[in-house]
């Protein structure tokens, strides 16, 4: 008997249970968080990239059409750092902060004979943050070639109104005109950049929320952020906060009070602060 009563004393005993205690409560959990840890480690290591900017460069120009995608996207996201933009060697894909080198721009006129539309659309793109307007009689006859389809087009357009100069104005004007809404809507707010009025009746129709709507064929998203249509409108309300013409006061006005997205709503409020 008594060493049965001294043997449930040595179980209550406190000092005894502590380091079982211990390691069901402490060491267990602990033990687990760092095998948690080493797991996610180890695959972070298996998933990390160390390939550089010119790598990825290279698989986009020489990968197959599987691997083009994911590293244009990697790169898409290292370009953010204004030290991989002025990186030289990346002017294949536009992306670089002008000016250009000469042997650069050279190389990229060069390739707008490449067969590739795609990468046409890089190069176009890329001889437009060039900042030399001496590409631009070179851009010139591509908007009419018979191999330009729309969304050569609607880049020509584009970099022709990012480059310096007013040679371009013509085809400018012209592309107003142009079958494809996308063209149209660049070549006016490429004309406003520079302070031309001729496509204020096309900006007119990018604050026109109902015929965007009826133009823009793509589907928005509930869960996506992207809205196709708000970013023609908001395209449009930044070209006419850069013109100021007195005549699209009226429908920035309208869309600052009453359009249901609250981004046309703001970008209409920032272009009327500046139209005054």
């Amino acid at each position: 008997m008594d060493k049965l009563i001294e043997r449930e004393a040595a179980t209550r005993n406190p000092l005894t249970a502590a380091p079982a205690l211990a390691v069901q409560f402490f060491l267990i959990p602990l033990a687990v968080v760092a095998i948690t840890v080493l797991v996610y480690v180890g695959f972070r290591s298996l998933l990390a990239d160390a390939r550089s900017p010119q790598d990825y460069l290279t698989e986009i120009q020489r990968g197959g059409s599987d691997r083009r995608w994911p590293a244009a996207y990697e790169l898409s996201r290292l370009m953010a750092d204004p030290n991989v933009r002025a990186d030289k060697t990346l002017a294949p894909v536009g992306r670089l902060d002008p000016p250009l080198p000469a042997d650069a721009v050279a190389d990229l006129t060069h390739a707008l004979d490449d067969p590739d539309s795609e990468t046409r659309i890089s190069v176009i793109w890329a001889l437009g943050s060039s900042g030399d307007p001496a590409v631009v009689p070179r851009l010139i006859p591509l908007y009419t070639a018979p191999d330009a389809d729309a969304g050569i087009r609607k880049m020509i357009v584009y970099a022709l109104g990012a480059l310096p100069g007013d040679e371009q104005l013509p085809i400018l004007r012209t592309a107003l005109q142009d079958a494809a809404a996308d063209v149209r809507w660049n070549a006016a707010v490429a004309l406003a950049r520079k302070g031309n009025h001729d496509g204020v009746p096309v900006l007119k129709q990018m604050l026109d929320r109902q015929y965007v709507e009826q133009t823009v064929k793509r589907d928005v998203r509930q869960d996506d952020d992207q809205d196709p249509i708000a970013d023609v409108m908001i395209s449009g309300l930044r070209a006419a906060a850069a013109l100021k013409d007195e005549s699209l006061k009226p429908s920035v006005t309208n869309l600052s009070q009453q359009d249901r997205s609250m981004r046309v709503r703001q970008a209409a409020i920032e272009a009327l602060k500046v139209m005054g």
